[in-house]
């Protein structure tokens, strides 16, 4: 798939015109934004599924993360919950996994027909032992293993390296660095005093995504892990870096996107959004959230689909998934769906915002069966219509809601209106 952005073929359009008619968008366009590296697509022909494009033209796509931990480590329940996030229409799946088999856990996520992105560094330092152990040789040998085993796309912090970790000195933060692969750069670079091996051989990294045609989501190893670090410097000195490193990978040909800041006031997204894009060269973002409050733990599904909502209206192409249990606890099965359920509701509006006739037809289509009082019609529209008609169900048969009753507005008025002509 990498090979549209080096040469644009009879082929090349060929092997994307049903992503194009997917998206509702014309074929050469897409061809156009993948070429200007505005959109990618992801497609693994060691896997079966059917191809995902992220980006400029396409419609805002959701990631949910699982994954088993050092503590709570089930892989049937890891199976179970990603089997639920896509029932509930997840794009993407990360595995996340760092505890029992990794290679195990994943070969039965890869069993899945959807994308699968993963995070080498988190099986690299289990090879290593730990964090301070860890080498470039194991680093590069686990990333080139998992794209051998069929991964979709990784998550590598290739821009934590010790211009950013300056940053970080000189303007502290409460929260530190709180993304995992992240801070197991910053130990690496902390304990040896050398830079970081995905950043110092860059050119090799794109390499061996080259040869197994991966995209690499550029890791955003110092997002904002609190409100009150949402403006520090760390952050943005890592935006300059990624945007380099991005435009790098697009001259090598490599689909590549940007991960974003996961908390930040909801009035500095939509002006990130645009920095990051521009720096970037328009590469597509991934975001998590962003969160726009900390004091809601327990109900971060709702912050993170806030601010997830007001990144995608101002730009950004991929949420990831943020459940309930954010901060807490390792996700259940409930969590994954809830998560799932509010992120998806965030790109939908996203898709309002960039006006795509897909989802302006399917709002036209609500409110005309609402109008009507048709209830079949309007769980047909609805993201989520068997919910919306357990709900509807639970005060028994009824033509209107149970809440209006015999006073419902759209009867009152037709009746008059009726009385009137």
């Amino acid at each position: 798939m990498h090979d549209i952005l080096k040469s644009l073929t009879a082929g090349d359009l060929s092997s994307i015109a049903d992503v194009a008619k997917k998206e509702n968008i014309a074929v050469e366009r897409l061809a156009r934004d993948i070429r200007a590296g505005r959109c990618i697509v992801l497609k693994n022909d060691r896997r079966p599924y059917a191809p995902c494009a992220i980006g400029d033209g396409a419609s805002v796509k959701v990631n949910v993360n699982i994954g088993t931990s050092g503590i709570n480590c089930s892989p049937e329940t890891e199976i179970e919950k990603a089997k639920a996030a896509i029932a509930n229409g997840a794009d993407a799946i990360m595995d996340l996994s760092t505890g029992g088999d990794l290679r195990a856990m994943r070969r039965e996520i890869l069993k899945l027909e959807i994308p699968v992105g993963t995070v080498p560094i988190y099986e690299a330092v289990r090879r290593a032992g730990n964090v301070v152990d860890l080498d470039a040789d194991t680093l590069f040998n686990t990333i080139r293993d998992q794209a051998k085993e069929g991964v979709d796309f990784m998550t590598l912090h290739c821009g934590v390296n010790l211009e950013v970790l300056d940053a970080l000195k000189l303007d502290p933060r409460t929260m530190g660095v709180v993304s995992r692969g992240g801070s197991f750069h910053t130990a690496m670079m902390l304990s040896t005093g050398e830079e970081n091996p995905l950043y110092k051989e860059y050119d090799y990294l794109l390499e061996i995504l080259d040869e197994y045609d991966i995209p690499i989501s550029l890791g955003d190893g110092m997002r904002p892990g609190a409100y009150v670090d949402s403006a520090k410097l760390a952050k943005s000195q890592e935006y300059i870096t990624l945007g380099k490193l991005a435009r790098r990978a697009h001259e090598k040909g490599i689909f590549r996107m940007i991960e974003g800041p996961g908390h930040m006031d909801y009035a500095e997204i939509s002006y990130n959004v645009k920095m990051i894009k521009e720096i970037t060269g328009f590469a597509p973002l991934y975001l998590l959230g962003p969160l726009v409050t900390d004091i809601a733990p327990g109900y971060d599904h709702i912050t993170g689909a806030i601010g997830g909502a007001a990144a995608a209206s101002a730009g950004a192409d991929f949420l990831c998934m943020v459940s309930p249990a954010e901060h807490l606890a390792l996700p259940n099965t409930t969590d994954i769906i809830e998560g799932t359920r509010t992120a998806k509701i965030a790109a939908h509006i996203g898709d309002l915002a960039r006006r795509r006739e897909d989802a302006l037809a399917r709002e036209t289509e609500m409110g005309e069966a609402r109008h009507a009082l048709d209830w079949e019609r309007q769980y047909a529209a609805a993201l989520f219509g068997a919910h919306a008609k357990e709900v509807h169900d639970r005060d028994g048969e009824c033509e209107t809601c149970s809440m209006c009753g015999d006073l419902c507005a759209i009867k009152i008025v037709e009746q008059a209106l009726e009385k009137k002509i």
